[in-house]
């Protein structure tokens, strides 16, 4: 139990970086960004091409970021330049990105024809190199002594694919905090909220459309790197659906940890992608269910996050009725208050 648990959160805390993008498009721009179908997978077939054709997996990772930052920007323009609606942008650059796939990564055949799976299982990964350095550092160890301590009998196989990708799913979501907070991403941010108040002001929305989906589509690539090499290997069908697990990442963590602050908004949301890979993950270990369900049960975890939340309010709402009316009733009856109306 506790392995499968542990595969969901590592897998988690990669598909955070994907719902960070999300985040940035469908609550920060109030843009829905259907580009991240098409885009996760687009990062994860970069990579994947660049490590077999031998360039260093860090090399390869990066420039799944840079073509994800593109093809983001290229749905900005398609709405402010040419005046296209937002979902429908979204779409059309979702279904150019499929046949795009499929050329990216039949550039691994001998032919250069449209191919749907590579796969890594012999390749150098970002995820091979550093769980390499952490065996010869020896660290595995005293995790799992430190695991048996508190009573955790079959530790995972290594630890520091775990640490690796906490650290870089940290850094991103500083990094993303320190932006959001800068003069650009606060008129990134007042876009999203009121687009005439901010144009009112002289600024360029277009631009920060255009640079913001940009930055979402290059955080959901590099996750889609990431899975690739963690999977070890790159499917076109592996974006189907992807949308629905950003916005349940930010809906599940914005219901359960709010979202006072952009610090504690983002931190929710990436709580929010491991809760949500750890329910589903449990969920698959039901007899009842297989693979298959993944996308019945994805459903369901969203409507279950969407309903939750206002039926919690409706209950708080009642609560709050009824203390103020027991209140006004003690308070008649001690005649500090004359009866209304409605009394």
């Amino acid at each position: 139990m506790f392995t499968a648990i542990f595969g969901s959160v590592e897998q988690g805390i990669i598909y955070a970086i994907m719902a960070l993008g999300v985040y940035l498009s469908f609550r920060i721009l109030d843009f829905p960004d259907l580009t991240v179908d098409g885009s996760f997978v687009t990062g994860a077939a970069i990579a994947s091409t660049m490590i077999l054709f031998g360039y260093h997996p860090f090399a390869a990772t990066g420039l799944a970021l840079a073509v994800g930052f593109v093809v983001g920007s290229m749905t900005g323009i398609l709405h402010t330049k040419g005046k296209i609606n937002p979902l429908l942008s979204g779409i059309l650059m979702m279904i150019a990105l499929y046949s795009i796939n499929l050329r990216i990564m039949g550039f691994t055949s001998e032919n250069i024809v449209g191919r749907s799976n590579i796969p890594l299982m012999n390749a150098e990964t970002v995820m091979t190199i550093f769980t390499d350095i952490w065996e010869n550092i020896g660290a595995d160890s005293f995790f799992n002594q430190l695991a048996a301590s508190i009573g955790i009998q079959h530790p995972p196989k290594t630890w520091g694919i775990l640490l690796f990708i906490a650290l870089i799913t940290l850094f991103i979501k500083v990094m993303t905090d320190l932006f959001l907070q800068t003069e650009i991403g606060l008129a990134i941010r007042a876009t999203g909220d009121n687009k005439r108040m901010i144009r009112s002001f002289s600024a360029n929305t277009d631009s920060l459309i255009i640079l913001g989906l940009g930055i979402s589509n290059g955080l959901v690539a590099f996750s889609g790197a990431l899975i690739a090499q963690y999977a070890q290997f790159a499917d076109v069908g592996m974006g189907i659906g992807m949308i629905i697990i950003g916005l349940a990442s930010v809906i599940i963590g914005e219901a359960i940890f709010g979202t006072k602050t952009i610090f504690r908004t983002t931190l929710a949301v990436i709580g929010g992608a491991i809760i949500y890979r750890i329910v589903l993950g449990l969920a698959l270990r039901i007899k009842v269910f297989d693979t298959g369900d993944m996308k019945f049960i994805t459903a369901v975890i969203v409507i279950f996050a969407l309903i939750t939340p206002k039926i919690m309010e409706k209950q708080r709402e009642k609560r709050r009725k009824q203390r103020h009316h027991k209140k006004r009733v003690m308070q008649k009856e001690d005649g500090r208050v004359a009866p209304s109306r409605t009394d």
